[in-house]
């Protein structure tokens, strides 16, 4: 069976709740779509905004608080949201590139090694049951590793402990300086291998969220190696069908997974910076114009919040003191300025509750911006 570009992108937008709000609670709303990049503690909570109908920021904050939503380090090495039931198979899945990264060059320098990570781990979590702040963990650290191995020592370990952030602070629920609380998990296993079953159920839970996507996508969401991601989608048998995707290549998918018409219409969007819909995939061009691309996901990391219009990336938004810039990279028609515009204001309303400003920091990016259409929504 094959699929066009344009399916590919319905299908996205459809589970990832885009084609249309829907009246979910909190975290019902964070599993279907998978995972929230949560780089930026406002970013779930906008994202969420995105997709679920008459949501409520203080349903978030309970869900933190409650722990039934979590946040932690964990697909591409970078901090997420997630189902809490979610969270235990993911960290598992993630065992080779957590180790790998947080226990390579720059913990080994300390002098310490992953067999030293292994054994410290229990006493770790011991000590994480209740929140810790960062100073508190870096205390900890530097009583057993010295003053000089300890901030070597408690980078890797803040990032290969099975760890949730625990809310800290308003506006957001998390601020500037994280605090630390033990998942709740056994500690990882000696070695960077993880349990297939693992990856496989992180496979099956990628394709509800993002699929169809190929075997490098995969590999993309999770930063996993190839080899292993195509190995657990061949052992899903008949839980994955293969599709054809519009450049030829192989795509996986769920039997009867929502694939919506390419005549479907999608709504203006201004999404969250980081949204994981425009990180999920090796190929990002199903939501984002390649010669967008630069300008929307910077050099360093950095990604903007954009606008969404027709299912694909048309420009970025910021938050002003008197309401929402917009800035279109190409011409946008008055029916959808005025999409736009209604979103702005319930945005606006939104952000007016906690914080107006959000994103202000990132204001630098906008001077590197081509020339472009702008107006205040």
């Amino acid at each position: 069976m094959m699929i066009t570009a344009r399916e590919l992108n319905r299908a996205t937008l459809s589970r990832q709740l885009l084609l249309e709000r829907e009246p979910l609670a909190v975290p019902a709303g964070v599993r279907r779509v998978v995972a929230l990049q949560a780089q930026h503690p406002a970013s779930p909570y906008i994202a969420l905004w995105n997709r679920l109908t008459g949501f409520a920021p203080a349903e978030l904050d309970a869900a933190f608080a409650a722990r039934s939503v979590v946040k932690a380090t964990l697909m591409r090495i970078t901090l997420h949201a997630v189902h809490a039931e979610d969270y235990p198979v993911f960290r598992a899945a993630m065992q080779p590139t957590l180790y790998a990264s947080r226990l390579g060059f720059r913990f080994a320098a300390t002098g310490l090694t992953p067999a030293d990570a292994h054994e410290l781990m229990p006493e770790l979590l011991a000590f994480a049951r209740r929140p810790r702040t960062s100073a508190q963990m870096q205390a900890w650290a530097e009583e057993r590793f010295g003053a000089e191995r300890k901030d070597g020592a408690w980078w890797g370990l803040k990032g290969y402990a099975p760890l949730h952030h625990a809310p800290t602070d308003a506006p957001w629920s998390f601020g500037q300086r994280p605090s630390f609380v033990a998942a709740g998990t056994p500690a990882p296993p000696a070695g960077r291998e993880a349990e297939p079953r693992s990856l496989q159920a992180l496979v099956l839970r990628y394709l509800a969220g993002f699929g169809p996507a190929s075997v490098a996508d995969v590999a993309q969401f999770a930063m996993a190696q190839r080899a292993p991601v195509r190995a657990a989608l061949n052992a899903l048998g008949g839980a994955v069908e293969q599709l054809q995707g519009p450049d030829g290549s192989t795509l996986f998918d769920l039997p009867g997974a929502s694939r919506p018409p390419a005549g479907t219409p999608a709504p203006p969007r201004l999404m969250a910076m980081w949204d994981s819909t425009l990180l999920a995939y090796a190929d990002r061009s199903r939501l984002i114009p390649a010669a967008y691309r630069p300008l929307v996901i910077r050099r360093n990391g950095d990604v903007l919040p954009t606008l969404l219009v027709d299912g694909h990336v048309a420009g970025v938004w910021r938050p002003l003191d008197d309401g929402i810039e917009a800035t279109a990279f190409h011409p946008l028609s008055p029916a959808t300025w005025d999409g736009l515009a209604e979103e702005a204001q319930s945005l606006t309303t939104f952000l007016n509750d906690r914080e107006s400003t959000v994103y202000s920091r990132y204001h630098h990016w906008w001077a590197k911006l081509p020339e472009s259409e702008v107006r205040k929504l």
